[in-house]
Formats: structure tokens, sequence, C-alpha cells
């Protein structure tokens, strides 16, 4: 499968109204924003002081052999070296810490928000890109007010006072001193430029591999079922290459810039030694003091400017996370939930009227749909592949939106209930079922506090699987690892059932599924469906027909439309669709 590449897009450094948005989610920790503002101004403040200090100590006190002073100057550093360290890890730490609640907060909203998006919104997204979305980009943030505008503005502040401190001691010495750094400047810039691209293109090579690992771990059998190893591991080793490639590409580049940083660095030390020695020879008032201060700020006023470059990338990168995130948390594709009716119960009447729907446009996969089902009765949707039966029965919990027409339930417009309360009267049991990697009671109470054990089991006993957990290392507290995979098909689906029971529904939605299970388990499965049927209102797909020859109304679709609609006998009598699709199944089970 080709991988999906994203546009390799950089961000806009000044764009203020994406750190403008960013910066709303700092407003619950507006104090601990502002400590970390005034820390990174006093380090900042700090920092050039102790150079000063040396200097005053050599100059000031060893030349007249005061001790006293001496003494006194190296206390004052001490002093000042262990209020740095304070100050330095009270930064570190708040810095850290400020961004991990932040992004926590970020990634909580986001997910929430995914929650909310329709079906078709996950149809048309790769799995792959929006867990990049949560995990990946959301962590880039992190970096944005750990690693980078408060790291920012302190290298800044700092390099505004190291050369306040500077032109004090001696402007000429800081003149020559710093006369290399444009070549530092220079070559800063354009490693900054080189390194944000590679940092994309790094980027986009870890997505592409998180996805396609993902999704071939996932279709793992089928990889191996059509004996395709050898060609999804060339494939695989294609993408690990694009990503070694952009990794390598940027630590080509900091092998290459950080040595000539060094060598720029070095020679304006060599530079401030020999102005400052020629000084010391002709007799004029710089001291080796000075001379050993500058050596010291050099080092000091070199180092952030180097990081610099590091620091707009993280912002940049920030700015493109944002931007990817924020996309995200604007998408609509969510099903409006603006109705407020939260009925205590329903009786179960469902009605379509005239419902047309369409996946993609007007490519419409149902047509002018009109059916009713009262209370307590049992519908079966049967039809070919792709007419229409699964939509039908998503359509009635809106997991999707309808395009045109109705559907009622207890002669209420499906859009006047609260979502939440709908989708609590309606329990819907699919034919794939999806089990999370966790224990079977999670798996039927979905966590939810409001169901009982003795709930769980009552329910598991009216399905007839109770004793069949119960002979599981752990009975209801067996691991069923990722999607259910140390349980059969037949288990699964049993499971599913009672999964719906727990929230006793009134109106149960089955797409029924017996044809890949044994004869015992498919017997089991059978009992199960019509206690879950029994007292309700059910729509059944159906995939055998003799499964549902009990059913008191049977719609036959085809190609989205509504062929016919009678019982099994009648349907039969019609010699239509129905008897012809019953005649092939029917000459199916002699053949075999």
């Amino acid at each position: 499968m080709e991988q999906e590449k994203e546009k390799v897009k950089t961000g806009n450094l000044v764009d203020f109204q994406v750190l403008k948005r960013l910066f709303q989610f700092a407003r619950p920790y507006i104090k601990q924003f502002y400590l970390l503002v005034f820390l990174t101004i006093f380090l900042a403040i700090l920092t050039p002081i102790r150079p000063y200090i040396v200097q005053r100590a050599i100059d000031d006190f060893v030349p007249a052999g005061d001790y006293d002073g001496l003494v006194f100057m190296t206390t004052i550093l001490i002093g000042h070296i262990i209020l740095l360290a304070i100050v330095q890890y009270s930064h570190t730490y708040l810095s850290g810490w400020v961004g991990q609640v932040i992004i926590k907060d970020i990634r909580v909203k986001l997910y929430r928000h995914l929650l909310k998006l329709r079906l078709k919104f996950f149809d048309k997204t790769p799995i792959g890109r929006l867990v990049t979305r949560n995990v990946s980009d959301i962590e880039t943030l992190s970096n944005v007010f750990s690693e980078g505008i408060a790291a920012l503005i302190g290298d800044l502040l700092q390099l505004v006072f190291l050369m306040g401190f500077m032109f004090y001691l001696d402007w000429r010495l800081t003149l020559v001193s710093l006369s290399t750094l444009p070549l530092l400047i220079f070559s800063t810039y354009i490693f900054k430029e080189k390194i944000k691209v590679t940092f994309n293109l790094v980027r986009n090579a870890v997505s592409n591999l998180n996805s396609f690992v993902q999704e071939h771990v996932t279709g793992m059998n089928i990889v191996q079922i059509f004996n395709a190893e050898k060609r999804e591991m060339d494939k695989f080793k294609e993408i690990n290459t694009e990503h070694k490639k952009a990794h390598i590409r940027s630590v080509l580049y900091y092998s290459i810039y950080f040595p000539v940083a060094e060598i720029i660095q070095a020679i304006a030390i060599g530079m401030a030694v020999w102005y400052g020695a020629r000084g010391i020879l002709i007799n004029t008032e710089t001291g080796p003091g000075v001379i050993i201060a500058f050596i010291m700020y050099i080092q000091m006023f070199f180092r952030p400017i180097r990081m610099i470059a590091d620091r707009f990338n993280t912002l940049q990168m920030g700015i493109v996370s944002s931007n990817r995130i924020f996309d995200l948390l604007d998408s609509k594709d969510h099903i409006p939930d603006e109705g407020d009716y939260k009925p205590a119960e329903i009786k179960g009447n469902v009605s379509f009227k005239n419902v047309w729907f369409a996946y993609n446009d007007e490519d419409y996969v149902l047509k002018d749909i009109s059916f009713e089902v009262k209370e307590g009765e049992t519908i079966a949707l049967v039809g070919a592949t792709g007419a229409g039966k699964s939509s039908v029965i998503n359509l009635l919990s809106r997991f999707y939106e309808i395009n045109k027409g109705e559907i009622d339930i207890d002669g209420r417009d499906v859009k006047d209930f609260d979502l939440g309360a709908l989708r609590q009267k309606i329990g819907v049991v699919q034919q794939d079922v999806f089990l999370f990697s966790d224990t079977i009671r999670h798996n039927i109470t979905l966590g939810n506090p409001d169901i009982p054990d003795s709930k769980m089991i009552e329910a598991a006993e009216l399905v007839g699987v109770n004793k069949l957990i119960q002979k599981l290392p752990g009975g209801y507290d067996y691991n069923v690892m990722e999607r259910g995979s140390t349980l059969s098909v037949g288990q699964r689906q049993l499971i599913s059932f009672v999964r719906a029971m727990v929230y006793d529904p009134k109106v149960i939605v089955l797409d029924e599924a017996t044809s890949s299970v044994d004869t015992e388990t498919e017997e089991l499965i059978q009992n199960a469906i019509e206690v879950l049927m029994k007292g309700r209102t059910a729509i059944v797909i159906a995939h055998r027909l003799s499964t549902i020859q009990g059913a008191d109304k049977i719609i036959v679709l085809d190609k989205g439309e509504i062929k016919e609609i009678g019982n099994h006998q009648e349907l039969l009598d019609n010699k239509g669709f129905y008897a012809n699709l019953y005649q092939m199944q029917y000459k199916e089970v002699i053949v075999s």
C-alpha cells in the first residue's frame, strides 16, 4: 500500500494568531506562567554577574594582596553560584511543568473532540494521522512552552545583559571580541533554514513509518495468508530508508554547524586575549581579570546564539503542529447534538419516512426508503452486498446524518433526541465485533460504574454465556487482548450480546453473524438472539434467510431501494427478489 505523504510545510515564526490561540490554554495556569517569565528575566540578569565577580577579585584584591577581600569575593561567588543553581532548577522544572499541564489539557480537548466526530470523518481520515495529531504533534507543543518561547526570550535577554556588562568593563575589547559575531549569525541563519526543512522531512518520515507499521501489524494475518511477507518487508525497508536519510541529513547539518560555531568562538577568544594582553603590555587600564572575564563572557555569549537556531526551529515546528491540531479541532464534521428530548422510556415504534442518504455528495446508497416497525415487532433487512442494509441501521442511531427525509421513534424525530439519550435506548450488535484490550468485565460495561456485577452476570446468564466466561482464567477479569484475539469469533459475538443486554435497550439493531461459527456456537448465538429480541423492537440484517422466517416483516433492498415488504410466506408467494434469494441459498445448502 502506498503511504500517503503529508505536505512538508514550515511554520511562520510570527504567526501571532496561532500563538494567541495557543496561549489561551495557558490561562488556567497564568500565575505559574508569570512566575516562569519572572524566573527567565531573573536568570538572564544573574548569569552575567559571575565573570564580573571574578574580574573584581583578580584586578582589585590579588595585586593589592588583600586576602580578606579575596575571601569575601570568593564567598560572594559561591553564594552567586548556589543562587544561580536554585533559579536554574526552578526555571527548568517550572517550564517543563507548564508545558506538560498545558499539553495534557490540549490532548484531552482534542480527544473529546474526536469522540464527537461522525463516523464519516473516520472513514476518510487515516488512523495513523489521528494518532500523530493526538500524540506526536501535541508533544511538540510542550517544547514550545518549555524549550521554545521561554528559552528563546531568556536567551535574548541574556545576550542583552551580557553585552551591557561587556561594554561596561571595556567597550574597545567588546568590539574586538564581537567582531566575529556577524559570521556566527550568518552561519546560524544558514543552519536554521536547512534544519527547518529537515525537521519537517523527519516528521513526515516518522508519520509514514508509524502508519505503515500500525496498519501492517493490525493486518498481519492477511500478509501471512497471502505470503506477502517479502513484498511488505521491501516496502518497509524503503520507508525506513527514507526515515534514515531524513535523520542523517539533520545529523549532517548539526555536525557541520557546531564545529564551525566552536571555531568562530575560539577566534573571538583569541582576539580578546591578544587585544587584552596587548593593552597590559602598553600599560593601559586593562587588567588580567578583564581578560579572564571576557573569556567567560564570550563563552556565555556564543552559547545562546548557537542555541537560538534550535529555539527558532522548535518554535516553528510548534506552529506547524499547532496549525495541524487546530485544523482538527476546527473540524465541524460532527453530528449536531441540538436535541434536548430525554425520555425516561421509549415504546420502540420506529418509522423511516422518505429517507435519502449518501456517503459522498449525491451518490445515494438509500433512495426514498419508507417503512414502519411497531413496538415489539421484528423486521429483517435482506439483500445483496451493497444493497444498503448496514446504512439503514447506522442512520437510526445517527452515526451518519440523512440527506433527506425523516426518521422517527415514537413519533419524535431522532434529531429532537439528546444524542446520548437516543443511543442509550438503541442497542447495536455488529457483525464485526470489536473488543478492547482489557477484561471481559470492561468490554461488557465499557467502564460504566452504573452497571453492577450482578446486572452483568444476569445479562450473561440470559444470553447463555455466563458458564463459558466463568471457565476462562480469571472469569470476568480475563484479558481478551487486542481486538479479543484470545477468544473465538463466536465467543466475541456472545460477549457483544451481553454488552447490548446490560443497557436494556427498547430497540435492538442486530447485524446477524452466524456464518463463520461452528454448529454448537451457532445454536448459542441463535438462542442469544431470541433473548435479545424478546419484548423489544428488533431490526435485523439477515445473512441467512432461514434465521428470519419468523420475522413480522421482511424488507428486501436492492441498490438502495425497497423492492418488497412482507412476511416470509407472502414474499415466497410473490416469486420476486426474496424468492430468488431464498432459492439461491436453498440450492447452496443442498449442494453443500
